[in-house]
C-alpha cells in the first residue's frame, strides 16, 4: 500500500508492534519519525532502514514526560513541515499480580505512561494533523474489552484508550481528522518472548500462547504494522473504530472457573 511522502510519528518504535509500524510505513514510502527511551536500539534500527533507502529519524523520548512528547512533535514539524499520522504505541504491561500487590503510585505511573502520554501526543500533534486532514492511531489492547487475570491496572489503561479514541473521533471529525484504535491480542513480541523465557515451562507457555487464537498462532509485528498502514492509507471512511487484531481469541466459550 502506498503512503508516499506522508510524515508519520510512531512512539515506542524500536521493537514489537512499534517496530512493525516503522517498517510497514517506511516500506510504503513514508517519512517516519520514531521514538523510544533506548537510544542504542533506536540508532540501530534507523541505520538499518536508511541503508535500505528508508526516510527515518529516531528521536530519544520518554513519553511519560510531557516535555519529551512536545519536543518529539516539534522536531518532526520543524524537519518535515507537516504531520500526517500519529501512532501512539508506547506503553508497558506490568507483571501479572492481584490488586493487593499494586501500589497506588504504581497505578499512577502506569496511567502516565500508557494513557496520559497519548493525551499529550494527540494534543500537541492535532494542530498539525488538522492542516493535513491526517489521522491518529492509538494502540489499545483486546484485554481492554475482555479483561485479564491479575491485570487490573493494565486493562484499565487500555480500556481508557479505546474510550478516549471514540470521544476524540467525535470532536475531530469536524476538522477532517480521523481517530482510530487498534486492539491487539497475542502478538509475538520481545515482551512475549521474555515471558516465555522466564516461565518454569517455556514450551508450555509458548504453546498456550499460540493455542489461545482460533488461527492457532500468535500474530506478528508485521501484521500489526500492516493493519495500521491500512487504517492510515486505505480506511479513509473509518473513524472512532477499535480494530481488533486477535486471530479470533475472543470468540467462543472457554474454561473460566479454573482461574479462581
Amino acid at each position: 500500500m502506498d503512503y508516499r511522502d506522508k510524515v508519520i510519528i510512531v512512539t515506542g518504535g524500536t521493537k514489537g508492534i512499534g517496530e512493525g509500524c516503522v517498517r510497514a510505513f517506511t516500506g510504503a514510502g513514508s517519512r517516519v519519525v520514531f521514538c523510544a527511551r533506548n537510544e542504542v536500539e533506536g540508532d540501530k534500527l534507523a541505520t538499518e532502514l536508511k541503508a535500505n533507502s528508508g526516510d527515518v529519524l529516531f528521536i530519544k523520548c520518554d513519553v511519560s514526560k510531557t516535555n519529551d512528547v512536545k519536543d518529539l512533535v516539534d522536531q518532526t514539524s520543524e524537519k518535515y513541515g507537516r504531520i500526517d499520522c500519529l501512532i501512539n504505541n508506547a506503553g508497558w504491561h506490568p507483571p501479572h499480580k492481584p490488586i493487593d500487590d499494586f501500589s497506588v503510585e504504581e497505578f499512577r505511573d502506569l496511567l502516565d505512561l500508557n494513557l496520559v502520554s497519548i493525551f499529550a501526543a494527540c494534543k500537541f500533534a492535532l494542530p498539525h494533523l488538522r492542516k493535513t486532514k491526517g489521522n491518529i492511531i492509538n494502540m489499545a489492547s483486546l484485554v481492554g474489552a475482555i479483561g485479564q487475570l491479575h491485570g487490573a491496572t493494565y486493562v484499565a489503561t487500555k480500556g481508557a484508550i479505546t474510550a478516549f479514541t471514540k470521544a476524540l473521533a467525535i470532536d475531530e471529525a469536524a476538522n477532517g481528522v480521523r481517530v482510530n484504535s487498534v486492539s491487539p491480542g497475542n502478538i509475538y513480541t520481545p515482551l512475549w518472548q521474555q515471558a516465555i523465557d522466564e516461565s518454569s515451562n517455556p514450551e508450555r507457555t509458548r504453546a498456550d500462547g499460540e493455542a489461545a487464537q482460533l488461527l492457532g498462532r500468535m500474530g506478528t509485528i508485521e501484521e500489526a504494522g500492516n493493519l495500521c498502514l491500512f487504517i492510515a492509507a486505505g480506511a479513509t471512511f473509518t473513524t472512532g473504530v477499535d480494530h481488533i487484531l486477535s486471530g479470533g481469541a475472543e470468540l467462543g466459550y472457554g474454561a473460566k472457573s479454573r482461574m479462581r
